[in-house]
């Protein structure tokens, strides 16, 4: 079957071209034009993957994406635009997104980040996303955390990088490796993120003492769980 994709994006012209670029390369797409249409088309049709613009009327895309991410935790997502501070990437991977492309943009560059979350996304559906951690279960695919019954939704981010250090757990993991996988390029601004997120992650961990994402100054991080 051929991946479906949403594209959300209220330039009609960028829409035009965007979809058909897509559509020769095989997929099916719709084409959305503000936040609430793309809400509506998702809610009815469903889609593999979405790529939404971040500015747009009636409905702007984090506010899309937050309520699609109630419906459907893993679609991935990646957001256009033209804003490039640091604090408005973080709210969008806060929000749920996979990827960024910042605007204007190669169409090349989409059709790789495309395929690359659209494998992803195979392949995490071929794997078992599932992993204890102490009294805790954490599913990956669907970013949530089980402790005693209860389900805790945790962001994008913290799923991303809880799953670097589930799959090391008892190894540390390089600081800048980290930041790759979550957000495809090592920079300072991003190491005070990173930062803050494992500041994050310790807390809801807080439940099980046996649990530690111990620092390694100057290397990465470590997950461990002290045995009983």
């Amino acid at each position: 079957m051929r991946a479906k994709i949403l594209f959300v994006e209220d330039e009609r012209d960028l829409s035009l071209i965007v979809c058909d670029t897509l559509r020769q390369q095989g997929y099916d797409v719709v084409a959305a034009f503000d936040g609430i249409d793309g809400l509506a088309k998702y809610k009815t049709g469903g889609a593999d993957l979405i790529v939404a613009d971040v500015m747009m009327p009636r409905l702007d895309g984090f506010a899309m994406a937050k309520e699609i991410r109630r419906i459907s935790p893993a679609v991935p997502i990646i957001f256009l635009t033209a804003k490039s501070t640091i604090d408005d990437v973080e709210e969008g991977f806060d929000i749920g997104a996979n990827d960024y492309l910042k605007k204007p943009f190669e169409l090349r560059e989409l059709l790789v980040r495309v395929k690359a979350l659209l494998r992803n996304k195979v392949q995490a559906q071929n794997e078992n996303t599932v992993f204890s951690v102490g009294s805790y279960k954490f599913d990956a695919t669907n970013q949530l955390l089980s402790f005693n019954g209860k389900e805790t939704t945790i962001s994008n981010i913290e799923a991303r990088i809880l799953e670097q250090l589930t799959t090391n757990i008892g190894r540390t993991v390089n600081a800048s490796e980290l930041m790759i996988a979550v957000w495809g390029r090592d920079e300072m601004s991003n190491r005070n993120s990173l930062h803050g997120y494992i500041h994050k992650l310790r807390r809801v961990f807080r439940h099980d003492s046996n649990i530690s994402i111990i620092n390694q100054r100057g290397f990465g991080y470590m997950l461990t769980v002290r045995m009983q």
